[in-house]
């Protein structure tokens, strides 16, 4: 391509960005909303490019996700467990709960810090803020993704999970419930990573994150089942207003039922509510950003 060709398809492009702006501003002056049809292929459009770069990051993302919780497991489940300090069967019950943390993790870094990044130097936002898109489904579809790439975690960290502990508890019967319990926490960790990215100023976003992602990977259940905490009672009120509990405990009551659990029903219900409060404040944080 030769440096004319180069300067023209650059113009084009700023030409086309500049057209899509101005269509963009009139519908929001016209306050006509976008057509149904036109929005769906845009959602999916963006939707396949996001899956397609989170295939080609493959290698990034599973180191992304998989080295605290595997050390974390391998710690406390086959070292403290070789040294007879713990209980053998230790590993089963840790297990769920790594591979709820890694899900919840991967959801929430796959946004906050991304969305940090898109709305400050890089812009990269702009380009999926100019497509025939309401910016609401614009932050939904990263929802979408960050789930995507939670239950990938998940389907990594289960057996990857086994080898190091030498064996894994599984109920095939217990599937269904672990597939549901796994979507509702990467969703939930997805908006809450979408809130943080939305509401923290990017001069801060280191110091929050070694704040917030601590304290949720020890206050989550993973590491004890959360009835087990009545000796500890304020610590318990505590793990309670972290959805990760919830998530932690539900995993645990599909593969190992007989370890106390929450009931089921109240953990799928206290992380659907998590779900619907942080992906309601993190959409409005999306769209105030979007529009300053």
């Amino acid at each position: 391509m030769t440096t004319a060709d180069a300067l023209s398809s650059a113009e084009a492009a700023d030409v086309t960005a500049d057209a899509l702006s101005s269509a963009e501003a009139a519908k929001h002056v016209s306050g006509l909303p976008v057509g149904a049809a036109t929005a769906a292929r845009a959602f999916r459009a963006i939707l396949w490019r996001d899956i397609y770069v989170t295939g080609k990051e493959f290698w990034v993302l599973l180191i992304q996700v998989a080295v605290t919780p595997l050390f974390m497991l391998f710690i406390f489940a086959k070292v403290l467990g070789t040294m007879s300090i713990i209980s053998p069967r230790y590993g089963h019950l840790l297990l769920p709960g790594i591979v709820a943390l890694s899900t919840f993790l991967a959801a929430l870094q796959s946004v906050a810090l991304p969305l940090v990044m898109e709305f400050g130097f890089t812009k990269e936002i702009e380009d999926r803020l100019l497509a025939p898109l309401p910016t609401a489904l614009v932050a939904v579809e990263k929802l979408v993704v960050a789930t995507m790439r939670g239950m990938v975690s998940a389907t990594i960290m289960y057996p990857v999970g086994a080898l190091v502990i030498g064996s894994a508890p599984w109920r095939p019967e217990g599937l269904a419930l672990m597939a549901g319990m796994l979507i509702l926490g990467a969703w939930t960790g997805g908006a809450v990573g979408m809130t943080i990215g939305t509401f923290v100023p990017p001069n801060r976003i280191n110091i929050m994150f070694g704040l917030i992602i601590v304290p949720i990977m020890f206050t989550g259940a993973v590491q004890y089942p959360w009835p087990s905490l009545d000796q500890l009672r304020w610590f318990q009120v505590v793990t309670a207003a972290n959805p990760l509990t919830y998530c932690s405990e539900g995993v645990r009551a599909a593969v190992v039922p007989d370890v106390p659990h929450i009931p089921v029903g109240l953990s799928a219900l206290a992380l659907t509510g998590f779900a619907l409060v942080f992906s309601t404040i993190g959409v409005i944080g999306f769209r105030r950003r979007a529009v300053s």
